[in-house]
């Protein structure tokens, strides 16, 4: 477990098997996200070749201001945008713990054009994450539903 926030780029590999842990960065090499079983990474600017080989858990956000991160992406996992409000507050809430803790100017200048940069962010969604409420809006709606009914 844990978190991390870094103003800074981290080099190959960063994530590999993690497991439980949260952290923010703004660069990564080859491997991102590497035999990850849970957690979640967001990485703000570039990254390297082969994300999310043997992902099996977890998710995992990638800012692609070149439109070249889907080339980046191992064959076996998914990839699409944000597409649910909860996978939104997800993203948005670490970016803005990433901003109050590192003072990253790349993170605060996100947050000002939330609704420009957002559509830029890819979301890795590794077959066991599918039917979560941060990967899929249907589910979330499913289960505001049922607990609307329930409660």
């Amino acid at each position: 477990g844990g978190t991390l926030f870094a103003h800074g780029g981290a080099g190959e590999r960063f994530g590999v098997r993690n497991s439980k842990g949260y952290a923010v960065i703004e660069a990564a090499g080859d491997h991102c996200c590497e035999y990850m079983t849970g957690g979640v990474i967001v990485v703000l600017g570039k990254v390297g070749r082969n994300v999310g080989a043997g992902m099996t858990g977890g998710l995992a956000y990638f800012l692609d201001q070149e439109e070249s991160f889907p080339a980046k992406v191992n064959q076996d996992v998914k990839i699409q945008r944000v597409i649910s409000a909860a996978g939104e507050q997800q993203l948005k809430g670490l970016i803005q713990d990433h901003a109050t803790r590192t003072g990253s100017p790349k993170a605060n200048m996100i947050l000002d054009n939330w609704s420009e940069y957002l559509p830029k962010f890819w979301q890795v969604v590794p077959p066991s994450e599918a039917d979560t409420p941060q990967a899929n809006p249907d589910v979330a709606e499913e289960r505001e539903l049922v607990s609307s009914t329930v409660g």
